[in-house]
């Protein structure tokens, strides 16, 4: 029985956390997968488990933040794969330790770095993806999807613990961004969905993992899960919403979080 993703050609950003699950579910499901991210050492090993594993993988070192660097994507992937299916932008920031935080107490540079890593990076790549598209009509139409990571916090804010209001802000832009791309690209035949999950177990959210009057206030903040969630949760919403198991829908966002936005 063929996978969900059988003979697709897969561009993820990111290489850890809810993007490395997301890519070792794909592969399983019978995708290629191209990954983009910024560390050397993480890109690789995930690459060799994809290979490992029975699934083609390449991958690209670079800042997503700077803007040459989508193009770079999309050419290598070309190069290795001659196409490019789907797109999930997975790769983001926390950015706590540039200084974002409540709104008068963030700084600049906590702002700007936040901002850029989260909303531009996916601005650019899509920007590249969608363009190799359009110039290409006629090439495995019908496939074409991108998937963006947005957050819980985006609309379910939870000031106590999580009051970084650069993050919030660039997570309501990712979804602001889809739900025009969307509506946009739709007669292109290109679906644009967003997911978003609550606090997952990645190496992004290590302070809170560490923290054990956040781990105690996740068991009712999420009791679905009595507490954070695992990647590969979220990579399962991923991979489907890059199949065609959800081939009629576009411009939706799929909260993943195990009962934050509903509790108190």
């Amino acid at each position: 029985m063929a996978g969900k993703l059988q003979d697709r050609i897969c561009v993820i950003t990111g290489s850890t956390g809810i993007a490395a699950a997301t890519a070792r579910l794909a592969v399983s499901e019978g995708a290629a997968i191209f990954i983009a991210g910024n560390d050397h050492e993480s890109c690789s090993t995930l690459a060799d488990q994809l290979t490992s594993s029975g699934g083609p993988a390449d991958y690209l070192v670079t800042d997503l933040a700077l803007t040459q660097s989508a193009e770079r994507v999309v050419e290598r992937c070309l190069m290795r794969f001659s196409r490019i299916d789907a797109l999930f932008n997975a790769a983001g920031i926390s950015g706590r330790k540039y200084g974002d935080g409540p709104v008068h107490e963030c700084s600049d540079q906590g702002w700007e770095i936040t901002l850029a890593a989260n909303v531009k990076s996916m601005f650019m790549l899509s920007r590249a993806v969608i363009k190799h598209w359009m110039e290409h009509p006629g090439e495995s139409r019908a496939r074409r999807t991108i998937l963006n990571m947005a957050s819980v916090l985006a609309f379910s804010p939870e000031s106590t613990y999580f009051s970084t209001h650069a993050y919030a802000a660039s997570k309501g832009a990712v979804i602001a961004l889809s739900k025009a791309m969307a509506s946009y690209y739709a007669p292109f035949g290109i679906r644009v969905n967003v997911v978003a999950p609550g606090l997952v177990r990645t190496p992004m959210s290590a302070r809170a993992q560490q923290d054990e009057r956040i781990l105690e206030f996740m068991k009712t903040k999420q009791p679905i899960c009595a507490g954070m969630i695992e990647p590969e949760n979220i990579a399962r919403a991923a991979v489907f919403l890059l199949s065609d198991d959800s081939g009629a829908i576009t411009g939706d966002v799929l909260t993943v979080d195990a009962g934050w936005s509903v509790s108190a």
